[in-house]
Formats: C-alpha cells, structure tokens, sequence
C-alpha cells in the first residue's frame, strides 16, 4: 500500500511540486508523521493535511522540517514562496468564481421582483400615432401653424379632442381666437391675439422664459451668501476665525499588523483553526502543562494572534480536551483515532487567563495550572 495519496485534481504545479518536496523529506528522513509532529511542534493531523495537499504548509512548518531533517532551510523557505504566491492566486480565483455564483444566484432571484412591466409601443400612447404621422415640410420640419391633422395634432384653430371631446382653442395662441386659458393680455399667447405668421406662440413662450431664468439665478446668489456669512459670522473674511480654530482629528483605529501568514488577532481568532490561521508553530508556544491520567494537555498561545488554544497528547479515542478563558469554557475538541487533538482558538491576550482541561473515557478529569 503506497504511503501517500494522490494529490486533490486541479492543484496548482507550484504547490504540487511543493507538497512532493515536503514528502521526499520525510520519506529520506526515515520518520514517521507522528515524529515529525513531536520534533516540529505541528499536530500530525496539520501534517497529513499538508502532506496531502489539502491545505498549504505554512512556512514556520516547512522549516521546521527542513530544520528536523538536516536540509538548508533557505532552499526550502525559496519553494514555499512560489507555492504560497500560487496557493494566494487559486483562493483568488475560487472567491472570484463564488463570487459570480452569488451574483447569478442573486439575479436569478430577483428577475421577477421590481422589474418594469411591459412597455407600450408608442403607437399605443397617447399622441403616439398623431405625433408619427403629422405632415412635414422637405427639411423634415413642422410646417407653420402647427402638426397636420391627427388624433393629437394642430392645424392652427380649434382642435378635436382625440378622445371624443369638443374641439378647443389652441393653448398657445395660434389662428382661432381666444387662447384656451382666456387671457387677452397677452398677444399670441394665453388667449390673445395669434402671433405674427399665424405661428403657434413659440416667441411667446421663449419670451416667458426670461423672468424663470433670472429668478433661479438670483436664488443660486441669495443661497451662496447665505452659506458664506454661514462660514463666516463676523462679516468679514473669517481670517481671524479660521486662525484660531484648530481642525478636530478624527479618531483613527488600526488594526495591529500581523507577520506574513498570519491572518487573524484576538477575538477575530475565536473559533479559528490555529493551525490554518497561521498562528502555531513559530508565533506559537506551550504556556502550561498537565498529565491526566495517561494524556499529556498543554495550553498553547500565541502572542501574535493574542489567542490560545488547547492540545491533547498520547490519549484514548473518545477522550475530549477544552480551553477556557477567565473560567470560561470557550473551544474544545474530542480525539480521533490519530490518538491526539487540538482545540480551536479562543480569544486570550494574556496566557495567564487559559486554562486546559481533558475529560477522559475512563472518568478521570484534570487540567493545568495558570504559568
């Protein structure tokens, strides 16, 4: 039976290379994935992973191999560059492609909800059809007077109402009389006399455009110096004002820089596997210590991550371990058949706050003591 399993389909050539090197290594080494877990300080089931391809060693366990088996460490530090800028691009690409998912998922959902209705072809609406079909001169334009006959147009008199009503006075003043809004005042326009040529009131109604312009105008002008003796209250230039008054700064929060490969701190950490966190083996260490029964518990911590968690050693199947904080039981894990087990992480900036306990099949309890 071959010591290894394939390696998953798809994975990048840069980690595949990668992931057989670790494995020449340990294969040369002569050890088992139980040694390199006791001489690097990862759980063999981190070390499975890694060997497997199924998650990127992290480079703090990649050169504690090479450091247990004699290889420069330079060489292999240069390898796990290239594999974790490959490992960096295919999590890209995955998120990019869930991402798509999401969005397509999310459309699909929503096709039927806020959408518009059917639009009315514009033979169907109103003045549609009279406005298309009205006459109009070689250039394209509507001749003088108006749009020719149509349910909507104008012939420059009183025109039938396209929905059956009696025929009215043009609005805007053209041939026929009195405008539609009965104001004799105003030649060519409201209801006076029609405008020079028989046209439709056009000048008119460029003509009361005027006044509308220069009240917005006057308006846009009260509201800016409104604003300016708003900025300035002293009526004057505001120097003296602008001089004594210092900006307030805005409270800035910054996220604690965290080492390359290290991808949570504090309460962000909770509930995080230590291991793909990036927060064991350098950056991590063992803080306290007990034996129960046959198993050996340990807390460890990461000051980095301000995160600890609890480890299980040389235990029974079914025995279980848990980390607590402050006297609060947070995470914890029970063991497999690899005999050994490790919680997630819990929050804890000060390792004196954590505490490892194990609960063993045979009903013996203990846990360690604060360093």
């Amino acid at each position: 039976m071959p010591r290894w399993k394939e390696l998953p389909e798809g994975l990048d050539p840069e980690v595949r290379e990668f992931t057989g090197q670790l494995r020449g290594l340990v294969d040369r080494s002569g050890l088992s994935i139980a040694a390199v877990s006791d001489r690097t300080g990862y759980s063999k089931t981190s070390w499975e992973r890694y060997l497997n391809g199924r998650l990127l060693a992290p480079k703090g366990a990649a050169v504690a191999l090479a450091e247990v088996t004699g290889t420069d460490t330079g060489h292999v530090t240069t390898m796990w560059e290239l594999a974790e800028r490959a490992w960096s691009r295919a999590e890209a690409r995955h998120d990019m492609t869930m991402e798509a998912i999401r969005i397509s998922q999310a459309r699909e959902a929503l096709g039927g909800v806020g959408g518009q209705g059917p639009t009315m072809p514009s033979a169907a609406r109103p003045g549609g059809a009279g406005r298309a079909a009205g006459p109009r001169d070689a250039a394209g334009r509507v001749p003088a007077g108006g749009y020719g006959p149509g349910p909507h147009g104008r012939t420059g008199g009183p025109a039938a109402d396209p929905y059956g009503g009696p025929a009215v006075a043009d609005p805007y003043g053209g041939p026929g009389g009195a405008g539609a809004y009965g104001d004799p005042a105003r030649p060519g326009g409201y209801g006076g006399p029609a405008a020079p040529g028989g046209g439709d009131g056009r000048q008119a109604r460029r003509a009361r455009k005027g006044p509308f312009v220069v009240a917005a105008v006057v308006s846009v002008l009260i509201v800016g110096a409104g604003g300016w003796f708003l900025v300035n209250g002293d009526g004057g230039d505001g120097r003296e004002d602008r001089a004594t008054r210092s900006p307030s700064a805005a409270p800035t929060t910054t996220a604690p820089e965290l080492p390359a490969g290290v991808k949570c701190n504090g309460a962000d950490c909770a509930g995080q596997d230590p291991e793909i966190m990036g927060c064991g083996g350098e950056y991590a260490k063992t803080v306290s210590t007990a034996t129960v029964g046959t198993a050996v518990i340990e807390v460890r911590h990461s000051q980095v991550c301000g995160a600890a968690w609890a480890r299980i050693t040389k235990a029974a199947v079914g025995d279980s371990v848990q980390i607590a904080v402050g006297g609060k039981t947070a995470q914890s894990a029970l063991v497999n058949a690899d005999k050994d087990a490790y919680t997630p992480m819990a929050a804890a900036p000060d390792p004196a706050d954590a505490k490892a306990c194990a609960t063993l099949t045979t009903g013996t309890k203990g846990c360690t003591t604060a360093p």
